[in-house]
């Protein structure tokens, strides 16, 4: 494995731990400030991380919406260059106002090769995985 190989998978388990751990602060510095994001629980293309955190805040408000954990698992991972794209199921398991929930997904996050060694998600694409 290469040391970027190395590297980016670092930053995409540190963005999905803070995620599964409920470090809001931590996950959304994960992300460029003019990441984009699509989500199927989403009726349109969202084109900021500040747009995806007052999304998460309007969840966190309005359905006391929490993530309890998350599992990855049938990763991959291809680099282009200053460039890569991480590809994974995810099973993420969720508090709402109406109880917990467990949801199946496949998820692609796209990220680029900042200054020096430093690797920032720029997209994220998240669907529902048929099981």
């Amino acid at each position: 494995m290469s040391h970027d190989h190395d590297t980016v998978l670092a930053a995409a388990d540190a963005l999905i731990s803070a995620f599964a751990e409920g470090r809001t602060d931590d996950y959304f510095a994960a992300f460029a400030p003019d990441a984009t994001f699509v989500f199927h629980t989403t009726g349109r293309r969202l084109d900021s991380t500040a747009e995806y955190r007052a999304l998460w805040q309007q969840w966190t408000d309005e359905d006391a919406f929490r993530v309890l954990a998350c599992d990855s698992s049938d990763r991959r991972l291809q680099l282009f260059g200053d460039t890569a794209v991480f590809t994974h199921s995810v099973t993420t398991r969720i508090s709402t106002t109406a109880g917990e929930d467990v949801l199946h997904e496949r998820e692609t996050i796209v990220l680029h090769r900042t200054d020096g060694d430093a690797w920032q998600a720029v997209h994220e694409h998240l669907s529902a995985a048929t099981v």
